[in-house]
């Protein structure tokens, strides 16, 4: 196994930020309560569209999924893939769950915590895309080791695609898209 650089987030085992916001509303909980478990992505073992979803079928992971709406979005209009959300968010969570419940999307595997933690038992080449839009910048310079791309999990991620395979990446923030340029390029 490649040694990472001191720091790298895939050798962090602390996720950073808030992982709790407002109480969740009746509804919200409910969802959390009943429908999480039934779609959440098992806590050990290898992670496979089969393993999810019952069959073979294109794989797309988002990391950090916000409230899930570009995560539904994407389940409607593709329904034969199989989408994997991770998200440390409880209150995204619960706004993906209710996107989930509302459009009936059965193409969705969501995982409340760290996304490396599920990447990393995603087999070589499974992945057909994966999806890192708007990531917290992290601006101060000494917390830049945070970022999700950094070079740990930048080889992790290329390790998981499939020949062809895509990452999509977006951010507004300059400094963060010149320091992934400059990662993406090595």
């Amino acid at each position: 196994m490649t040694a990472f650089k001191e720091g790298d987030p895939t050798t962090i085992a602390r996720l950073y930020g808030r992982s709790v916001g407002k109480k969740l509303r009746t509804k919200q909980q409910g969802l959390v309560d009943n429908l999480l478990p039934q779609i959440a992505v098992p806590a050990a073992g290898p992670v496979t569209s089969e393993g999810l979803f019952g069959e073979p079928r294109p794989l797309h992971f988002e990391i950090g999924f916000g409230g899930g709406e570009h995560l539904a979005y994407r389940a409607d209009l593709l329904p034969d893939h199989g989408f994997i959300g991770a998200e440390p968010f409880l209150n995204g969570v619960a706004q993906a769950l209710t996107h989930i419940a509302d459009q009936r999307l059965a193409n969705i595997r969501l995982h409340h915590g760290d996304a490396l933690e599920v990447l990393q038992r995603i087999p070589d080449g499974e992945l057909t895309m994966l999806y890192l839009l708007h990531p917290d910048p992290w601006p101060k310079a000494r917390h830049a080791k945070r970022r999700m791309v950094n070079d740990g999990p930048i080889r992790l991620i290329a390790s998981k695609l499939k020949p062809g395979g895509e990452f999509r990446f977006g951010t507004d923030h300059a400094v963060y898209l010149r320091h992934a340029l400059m990662v993406m390029q090595r």
